[in-house]
């Protein structure tokens, strides 16, 4: 088959790209927004025939329609896409003043998106139908929306499983020594967590329930890890009541263990 019979062939409409940057409350529960786009569509004056309204393209004369006109040179015969209709098979002889005869225009228009819970930084929603128009009846392209999430403040996405959520919170070193019941946020409300008695700092604890709502009606966890917070100062008597503490516990040695291996 000949460039010119393929160039007048039905094509279907490019796919188009863009971006849409959401909140992190939004990607973990879902949300539906209103998307603004500037791109090629069929032009609304012609309804994409390219001839001003109340006229008609006219089949062009000189290749009958298929685009295509036959030469011959010497023992060969060759057909090359018809020059007087560009190898549309058509004439135009008052052109649509909006799309100045291609049938497309560029216009703006707003799609409503639907993001669904979960969706990740990076990730594309493809929306049928809604990129560049097709050519000669063909079906339209799609629409790649390519969701960009603002990092949260506080909650984070776990990487082994991007439908818990991670929280780090600082806790002082008696409440990890003693053990205590943490007041630890949600991204909608607040939950307790019990801390057990000689916890060591970067310890993580499961929050059943509390993560990225699933499509089957379940939801993911919340992972909290506590820290230990160390205060820039103290006052005197603070000091003396840790240095206390220290002439107390003498007798532990966290580094013991390090050094039995040099020995």
């Amino acid at each position: 088959m000949s460039a010119g019979a393929t160039a007048n062939r039905p094509q279907r409409g490019a796919d188009v790209e863009t971006d849409v940057r959401i909140d992190f409350a939004e990607a973990v529960k879902g949300a539906t927004l209103p998307l603004r786009l500037s791109s090629p569509a069929t032009c609304a004056t012609c309804s994409g025939n390219g001839a001003r309204p109340g006229t008609s393209p006219r089949t062009c004369p000189t290749c009958s329609g298929s685009g295509l006109v036959s030469r011959s040179q010497g023992a060969f015969a060759f057909s090359e896409p018809c020059r007087d209709c560009r190898g549309t098979g058509r004439l135009i002889d008052d052109p649509c003043p909006e799309c100045g005869g291609e049938g497309v225009s560029t216009r703006t228009r707003t799609l409503t998106v639907r993001v669904p819970a979960g969706v990740a930084n990076g990730q594309q929603i493809r929306l049928k139908g809604q990129g560049e128009p097709g050519r000669g009846g063909a079906p339209a392209g799609d629409l790649y929306v390519k969701v960009q999430v603002r990092p949260h403040r506080l909650f984070g996405r776990s990487e082994r499983n991007p439908d818990d959520l991670t929280l780090t919170v600082p806790a002082t070193y008696p409440e990890l020594v003693l053990g205590t019941t943490l007041t630890v946020p949600t991204l909608d409300s607040t939950v307790s967590l019990r801390i057990p008695a000689g916890t060591t700092s970067g310890r993580t604890f499961r929050v059943r329930g509390r993560g990225v709502q699933r499509r089957s009606g379940t939801a993911g966890d919340l992972l909290v890890t506590v820290e230990v917070a160390v205060p820039a100062k103290l006052d005197d008597a603070a000091t003396a009541a840790l240095q206390s503490y220290a002439d107390a516990t003498k007798g532990f040695d966290p580094r013991a263990h390090l050094l039995d291996g040099a020995r």
